[in-house]
């Protein structure tokens, strides 16, 4: 079920493009070279290897490395109620082709947890892309190509909109997600706001004791809901509802969504980064972009992209896979050449 314009007024911009799924090679920049088609690799599908931990800023975080150490380097971002196994096929193909693939837990998910007890468990925007920002430091990466989906999208685009020069290309799932907490005010019509029923269940303490009673089963039931065509396995599901047994899952789960809706207030230490993404017309994302909608997703807006399209002011190029919500996992080939493409753009 597509919705009508659901996502971008209450995220900022959207839309969905003419380029089916399973196509290749895919055309790369404003060229008419093609990039050599991703397909099977001997890198095994489906296994990442060992999870890897580092501190990071405020953060012990834990990711996967994958792929030649000297590659150029790929960061690969996940969303929400999701995990690092969103890329868990999209990575070693990236990775046989010649990229060092980094796949961080977000804070809340999986093993990365808060270095100090003590630390507060902040929810804004920003503080997703300053744990980003923090990780590459210290992996001594200074510019990387960036692709994500959802909360994933969200931030990579802040990262390209404020710190181009850490970003040598992106692929942003759903267009423009950089969160504008004025335009969230306003409502959005019945059928769209209706797919947004777990944000406002977040914001009701019933909402909380939902969540943390029903964690697993809260997530299966989104991941039913955004991707109808996806038929995927008990086991696939339950290998990613382990990383939200993270101690920190519910509080920054719950947190975020509020602080969307201006229920959570804005952390004073993100004040100078958030004054630069709340103006309007919101800040522009300069660097190379490849933009995915999923066909089947119910937050992609109607469109081919045009609601979202001003916002990426760079080499630009937009596609439609045929899929629901989690795009990486659902497409993981199409995905991995969105990358490869959006790095030659």
């Amino acid at each position: 079920m597509v919705t009508s314009n659901p996502r971008r007024q209450f995220l900022q911009a959207a839309g969905s493009a003419a380029l089916a799924a399973g196509v290749a090679p895919l055309v790369m920049g404003g060229a008419a070279e093609a990039a050599a088609p991703v397909t099977s690799t001997s890198v095994k599908a489906g296994h990442f290897g060992p999870v890897r931990q580092i501190d990071a800023g405020v953060l012990n975080v834990g990711y996967v490395d994958l792929g030649p150490a000297k590659g150029t380097p790929v960061i690969l971002l996940h969303g929400f109620p999701y995990d690092i196994h969103s890329y868990v096929d999209v990575a070693p193909l990236l990775a046989a082709r010649g990229y060092r693939v980094i796949v961080p837990y977000f804070r809340g998910h999986g093993s990365t947890r808060f270095r100090s007890a003590s630390t507060p468990r902040n929810v804004d925007q920003a503080a997703f892309a300053l744990d980003i920002l923090a990780l590459l430091d210290k992996l001594k990466i200074r510019r990387a190509v960036f692709a994500g989906y959802d909360w994933g999208s969200r931030t990579a685009d802040i990262i390209a909109a404020l710190w181009p020069e850490r970003v040598k290309a992106l692929v942003s799932v759903t267009g423009y997600l950089i969160t504008n907490l004025e335009a969230n005010l306003s409502p959005l019509p019945p059928a769209a706001e209706n797919d947004w029923w777990y944000q406002y269940y977040f914001a009701t303490e019933r909402g909380v004791k939902g969540l943390t009673t029903y964690t697993s089963e809260l997530g299966q039931f989104i991941w039913k809901f955004n991707s109808p065509t996806w038929k995927f396995s008990q086991a696939v599901y339950d290998r990613t509802a382990a990383a939200f047994k993270n101690p920190d899952y519910v509080p920054i789960v719950i947190g975020n969504y509020r602080w969307r809706l201006s229920l959570a207030p804005a952390e004073p230490e993100y004040a100078d980064i958030e004054k630069k993404l709340q103006v309007v017309p919101p800040p522009p994302i300069s660097v190379p972009t490849i933009t995915i909608d999923g066909k089947y997703d119910p937050f992609t807006p109607e469109g081919n992209g045009s609601s979202y399209r001003s916002h990426f002011t760079g080499k630009y190029r937009h596609r439609t896979f045929n899929v629901g919500h989690n795009v990486p996992q659902e497409a993981p080939r199409e995905f991995a050449q969105a990358v490869v493409d959006a790095d030659r753009l």
